[in-house]
């Protein structure tokens, strides 16, 4: 768990937040055991910015992954951040109720822990289309 929550704080680095300063790194682990990260990509028209969490599930969808195991989301406060409603949406999209969700809440505190199903209840899904 403290790997993934490592990649997702290495990530950050990379982050472009020149307006919130507020970086984000996720790490997203495959079923098959493989880690993508993404960190969040601001953009003055804020509803065009990305998010760390699509960032990563965009990767490891471009490289043919669709099964995930858990997700380890860590802020540069290490204040606790979970993905936003959006990024819950699109998880769900991929993931099931019982995706694991990483919380890093710094060094001096275990980190906190949900799933999805926890986080998102009730999602919108295919089923709920038709």
């Amino acid at each position: 768990m403290h790997d993934l929550i490592d990649a997702a704080r290495g990530v950050q680095s990379a982050a472009h937040v020149p307006y919130s300063e507020y970086a984000v790194g996720a790490a997203l682990e495959t079923e098959a055991g493989e880690v993508f990260v993404g960190c969040n990509l601001e953009n003055a028209n804020y509803s065009n910015s990305l998010h760390a969490e699509e960032v990563a599930i965009a990767e490891a969808v471009k490289n043919g992954h669709r099964e995930f195991a858990r997700i380890a989301v860590s802020s540069g406060r290490r204040d606790g951040v979970t993905p936003c409603g959006m990024c819950r949406q699109t998880l769900a999209e991929f993931c099931d109720d019982e995706l694991l969700v990483i919380c890093d809440e710094g060094d001096d505190e275990p980190p906190t822990k949900y799933t999805l199903g926890e986080l998102l209840p009730n999602t919108i899904s295919e089923e709920t289309l038709e």
